[in-house]
């Protein structure tokens, strides 16, 4: 990240918080194509970031017809609805029953399947191999207060990263894909090291800049030990 984008960031932040609190103080609307999810307050709010966005023009590209679909910390669950739509068999996870709730009933109200599924990561997934598998992780170096904040901070020392790492070569084969985006305002090379620490590898597959923010999706893929 720039230094001049870095004191835009630190200046701009105080307002930016206040006013996301307060747009985001009753349950939002947020559409892509025809599918439509309301937002409750306590769960990610993809209106006001990129990833979401990003991802979902990402994936509206890919051929998903029968295929199996993980989305891991879901959120408002819209790429999973996404996904269904495309003929995907989707599993969307997530630790905020929340966003599972109110994904079940977006997914009814837009006709779509999805299995919803409360988990920390894997741990109540069963060992089996997803055709592609999406994460929108949290980033920011910070311990979490609530389940509201796990969206957003991954710990104070990437403890997101480390069992993410950890737990993912088991669903990961030659044959599937696992996306995963970051902002260039993450520490990127922490998060490698981390991957690499567990035979992993992140390769660049797709670099946007939007509103002076570069985001970049990557394949997590198995590193040659």
């Amino acid at each position: 990240m720039s230094k001049i984008r870095s004191i835009i960031k630190k200046i701009t932040k105080p307002f930016l918080k206040a006013g996301l609190k307060f747009y985001y103080r009753k349950p939002r609307k947020y559409s892509y194509q025809d599918i439509e999810v309301l937002v409750h307050p306590e769960v990610f709010p993809p209106h006001l970031t990129l990833s979401t966005k990003i991802l979902l023009n990402y994936i509206s590209e890919l051929e998903l017809q029968n295929k199996t679909f993980l989305e891991l910390g879901c959120g408002s669950g819209i790429i999973s609805l996404l996904a269904s739509k495309k003929g995907a068999l989707v599993t969307a996870s997530d630790i905020n029953k929340t966003a599972l709730e109110y994904l079940e009933k977006a997914s009814e109200e837009n006709n779509l399947e999805i299995s919803c599924i409360y988990s920390n990561l894997f741990e109540n997934l069963q060992e089996s191999l997803f055709d592609y598998i999406i994460i929108n992780p949290p980033y920011y170096p910070k311990k979490p207060k609530n389940i509201k904040e796990e969206a957003w901070f991954c710990g104070e020392n990437f403890e997101y990263f480390e069992r993410l790492f950890q737990q993912l070569p088991k669903f990961l084969s030659k044959e599937n894909n696992t996306y995963m985006i970051l902002s260039e305002d993450c520490q990127i090379e922490k998060i490698t090291a981390t991957a690499s620490k567990n035979h992993l590898s992140l390769d660049e597959i797709f670099k946007t800049k939007k509103i002076g923010e570069i985001n970049t999706i990557y394949s997590i893929v198995q590193s040659d030990r």
